[in-house]
């Protein structure tokens, strides 16, 4: 069916009469956020329930190009696209101290901020012409969202875009713990569930100070009286994480409702997936490749790029490596995109060894080829998601914000991979990119992780299928959204 924008003014909204229940999407406009959301869309489309995304014309658009469609959908998914006031759109600076994309803070600042006054007129006049209006908010747009509550049949959940063992950690933060200091309940929860020899980072090592302060002032204005919160993940990888949260904060309903992104790849999938790189997999031996991307965020060095590019020639392994640069604020402004250079004759090393991808990739669909047995990756959630529904153990490499904890999270409590080298690391060399290609794909260690994601894989497919685990939870979610 069309997906196109719809640009509707707030006094010409559809009568939803009809329908028990209509879903809005605040997502924060990063690539790794909208995805998630317009993920959870589609699902929630094929239970008969009308979606509304909102957002900038801009990042609608961004949501929509880079969209994997899942094959299936009751009702289109309706674009509303609202004008903010233009916000600075500098590029990434791979120079930074701090790896974070704080050049991409300005986008979340103004959409947080300016949107909150088109999208409430629009959330005003929808919420009388529908018996329940619920709205899905990315817990970064609380800003947006401001006065919801007091709308009549309105109820809006949160949404937590990252794992449920970084969630569980920053509750225990929030609620005042540190390490050593406290006693009672939080100090015995925080012992059992996240023991020193886990080594966890601190929020300050992974966030700037300007990071920071906007995720206090989001959180600090979440609604109070909102109806739950929202994860994507599933019990049966995160269970103990989740029962962590509920009893940090027993005052919310909490839905882990993951896997969001598609775990089998269907016939219209594979058709709108013509990239060449599916060909090149095609003629490749079974778990023999390894796939190599750092997401939309991470922007490196010249030289950095440089051992990367030595030490997977150096490797001997098959490879497929996404080199962009990072996302700025405007993906559509392509006047200050930075190409960064290869190893001179860096073809003529590699063969038909390696494929170095330089635009858009389709990673589910890369990730689900049987050819592909391993995934370098910086772990932020999207990844880490995509990984373990597919059952490929990841090379950890992570970069800032929760990927330092996802990795710990990955490697050392789901054991699903290994890690590359410290995260803090000015420059990791050629050397350390080799062994750890090495070390996943062809050792007796990598084996083991192997087999470890395998069977998580399995597991966590089988939770979405008819009477699992995970389609009971998302199930009951549909049921209480619809009573």
């Amino acid at each position: 069916m069309n997906n196109q924008n719809h640009i509707i003014p707030c006094n010409v909204v559809k009568n939803y009469n009809y329908f028990r229940v209509v879903v809005v999407m605040v997502p924060l406009p990063a690539q790794g956020h909208l995805n998630q959301l317009l993920h959870l869309s589609q699902l929630l489309s094929t239970f008969d329930i009308p979606i509304h995304f909102v957002g900038t014309a801009t990042h609608n658009r961004q949501a929509q190009l880079r969209r994997v469609h899942n094959g299936q959908t009751n009702h289109p998914i309706e674009f509303h696209d609202f004008d903010i006031p233009p916000f600075p759109c500098p590029p990434p600076n791979p120079a930074a101290t701090h790896k974070f994309p704080s050049h991409l803070i300005p986008s979340f600042t103004a959409a947080a901020v300016h949107l909150h006054r088109p999208l409430l007129a629009f959330l005003q006049a929808l919420s009388s012409k529908v018996k329940r209006l619920v709205v899905i908010h990315d817990s970064l747009m609380s800003s947006a969202i401001q006065g919801v509550d007091s709308l009549p049949n309105t109820e809006t959940y949160s949404f937590h875009t990252v794992s449920a063992f970084a969630i569980a950690l920053h509750s225990l933060e929030r609620k005042g713990f540190v390490y050593g200091r406290n006693d009672g309940e939080m100090t015995t929860i925080y012992e059992e569930y996240f023991p020193k020899e886990l080594n966890v980072v601190s929020m300050e090592e992974c966030f700037p100070t300007e990071f920071l302060e906007l995720i206090r002032t989001q959180f600090r204005q979440l609604p109070k009286m909102g109806a739950g919160k929202i994860y994507n993940t599933c019990k049966v990888i995160e269970g103990q994480f989740l029962d962590v949260i509920k009893r940090v904060e027993p005052e919310f309903r909490h839905w882990a409702l993951g896997p969001f992104n598609p775990v089998k790849i269907s016939s219209s999938m594979q058709s709108c997936s013509s990239h060449s790189c599916m060909a090149w997999l095609d003629q490749q031996e079974p778990r023999s490749v390894i796939y190599v991307s750092f997401g939309t965020t991470t922007a490196m060095k010249d030289q950095q790029i440089k051992e990367i590019a030595i030490g997977l020639a150096r490797s001997d392994q098959k490879f497929i490596w996404v080199l962009r640069d990072a996302d700025n604020g405007d993906v559509f402004n392509t006047s200050e995109i930075r190409k960064s250079k290869l190893p001179e004759g860096y073809d003529h090393l590699i063969g038909d060894r390696g494929l170095v991808i330089r635009d858009w990739a389709p990673q589910v669909e890369i990730l689900s080829h049987w050819a592909t047995g391993g995934f370098m990756t910086h772990c932020g959630w999207n990844s880490c998601m995509e990984s373990m529904t597919t059952g490929v153990p990841v090379a950890a490499w992570p970069m800032h914000s929760d990927q330092p904890r996802n990795t710990v999270l990955m490697t050392m409590v789901l054991r699903v991979g290994v890690v590359l080298e410290e995260w803090r690391q000015e420059l990791v060399t050629a050397h350390a990119v080799e062994e750890v290609v090495r070390k996943l794909m062809v050792s007796e260690e990598g084996a083991e992780v192997r087999r470890n994601a395998e069977r998580l894989g399995n597991i966590v497919r089988q939770s979405v299928e008819d009477d699992g685990e995970s389609r009971r939870e998302f199930e009951a979610f549909v049921a209480h959204i619809s009573r």
